[in-house]
């Protein structure tokens, strides 16, 4: 599975973590990928390191995802971003995603 087709160079420390048909893998560039299960193809991208507006309306920001793998829960998708270990840059966000 080549999960930097994108053009991004990082390593995916985290869990992969895998559903019927899709896997997806976190990386230290701060990107979640989700990837077909049989070709390995890039079905989906999305970058954790920007601002966010939260909930609570605190400053939120995302960074590199260097432990827990995405959880997915009833067809949401959840992953938390801004782990700063191995000088990493530090964040705070936990992103939930959902079908449309």
């Amino acid at each position: 599975m080549d999960c930097f087709s994108d053009g991004f160079d990082a390593i995916v420390p985290g869990a992969l973590t895998e559903i019927p048909v899709v896997v997806f893998a976190t990386s230290t560039d701060g990107h979640i990928r989700a990837h077909s299960a049989e070709d390995g193809e890039m079905l989906w991208n999305f970058n954790t390191m920007p601002d966010f507006e939260t909930m609570n309306g605190a400053k939120g920001r995302g960074g590199p995802i260097d432990g827990p793998g995405a959880v997915v829960v009833n067809g949401m998708v959840f992953i938390s971003s801004g782990h700063p270990r191995n000088g990493g840059v530090p964040g705070n966000v936990l992103l939930v995603f959902s079908p449309r």
